[in-house]
């Protein structure tokens, strides 16, 4: 298969491979046909520790890891059926199980530390939760997705702390109050910012204060304006979109101060600097139609971050991307079920050593440990 690397304006066909990159700032040139030493994992089947309490887990939309290393997972209760949550059903249909509380805190070896979450008086719930943060102040973030339209900040131990925008309300890509289905969130430690995709609903990155949530900036697809208006059915074999066709599916911060976003109805990564100017996109598999292939975004602890992580939860696989030529290294897993498989991979994060954390969505309704091998 022919990959393709455009500049604006120019088009140049390279080597084969997975991987169609745009670049504003470097000449067209060959890919590597062979991976770029990329780091190689391994799962861990048995990670994480069997839950307490005869609980269960439903649709895990986000995952987490804070500065302790332990991992934050995020799951919708509601997404267990009454089979599989017979214990809970009145009266009880089986001896097993009941849905855990929607945020689960684990330590490094898997074992649950605390878990809580779930409607409260001081704020809105969302009826399908998606995605979750810790910032470098240990407070928890909270993503709406297709639920609501609004995101929710917590202590570490579940104490309500703010709320940006409103479950029922939505006032399209350039309301600086009001989201339009929050998918994903990251605070940048340095100046304290929240950056939010928004999302299912909007078409843009959004940047709040995250201590007191005032409206600070927000962009489109190339750093320009938002547009709402119809893009018509994705055609893979078209010029790339001037909007994000979203969903705005997914942001991480370098620590060199570039915002990688996914815009995963077109299959591709944009990069931003942090006030919103365009730097640079590459795209994964732009064959891929229905749900896209770019459904989140993380980068590797090492001091350089030289490793850019997708979870691609159509093609089941996770995509090792070079961040210095935003080259495709290599992959692993596939669909399936057994350890090391995915049904719909959703989210992924790294610890500081370099163990990957995903989390599945659809049938998966759960989250695995790749361990780096080497």
């Amino acid at each position: 298969m022919e990959v393709q690397r455009l500049r604006l304006g120019a088009v140049a066909i390279c080597g084969a491979a997975l991987l169609l990159t745009t670049s504003c700032q470097a000449a067209p040139h060959e890919l590597a046909a062979e991976p770029t030493e990329p780091p190689v994992f391994e799962v861990e089947p048995l990670w994480p520790a069997e839950l307490p309490d005869n609980w269960i887990i439903g649709q895990v939309a986000g995952v987490a890891v804070d500065r302790r290393d332990h991992v934050w997972i995020l799951h919708r209760p509601r997404s267990v059926n009454a089979v599989n949550a017979g214990a809970a059903q009145e009266p009880p249909i089986a001896m097993c199980c009941v849905p855990a509380p929607p945020v689960i805190e684990l330590d490094p070896e898997g074992n649950v530390v605390q878990a809580w979450g779930g409607p409260g008086e001081e704020y809105e719930w969302s009826d399908e939760e998606h995605g979750i943060h810790v910032d470098h102040q240990d407070h928890v973030w909270i993503g709406a997705g297709l639920g609501g339209h609004h995101v929710l900040k917590f202590t570490r131990d579940g104490e309500f702390l703010l709320q940006i925008g409103e479950k029922e309300r939505s006032g399209g890509s350039h309301d600086t109050a009001l989201l339009g289905g929050p998918t994903a969130m990251e605070v940048d430690p340095e100046s304290n910012e929240l950056f939010i995709a928004d999302g299912y609903g909007n078409r843009r990155v959004i940047v709040f204060d995250a201590e007191t949530g005032e409206y600070l900036r927000h962009w489109g697809a190339y750093g320009d304006p938002p547009d709402d208006g119809d893009l018509g059915a994705y055609d893979p074999s078209a010029s790339p979109g001037p909007q994000f066709r979203g969903p705005v599916h997914g942001v991480a911060i370098s620590g060199d101060g570039l915002v990688y976003v996914t815009d995963r109805g077109s299959n591709r990564v944009q990069i931003f600097e942090k006030d919103g100017t365009y730097v640079d996109e590459f795209f994964i598999r732009t064959e891929t139609l229905s749900m896209g292939s770019t459904w989140d975004v993380a980068l590797s602890r090492d001091p350089e971050q030289r490793w850019i992580y997708v979870p691609d939860g159509t093609n089941n696989a996770v995509w090792v991307i070079d961040r210095e030529t935003l080259e495709l290294a290599g992959s692993f897993g596939r669909g399936g079920r057994r350890p090391g498989h995915f049904d719909w991979v959703h989210n992924l994060a790294v610890d500081s050593h370099g163990n990957i954390f995903t989390s599945e969505v659809n049938q998966g309704h759960r989250v695995q440990k790749f361990a780096p091998s080497h």
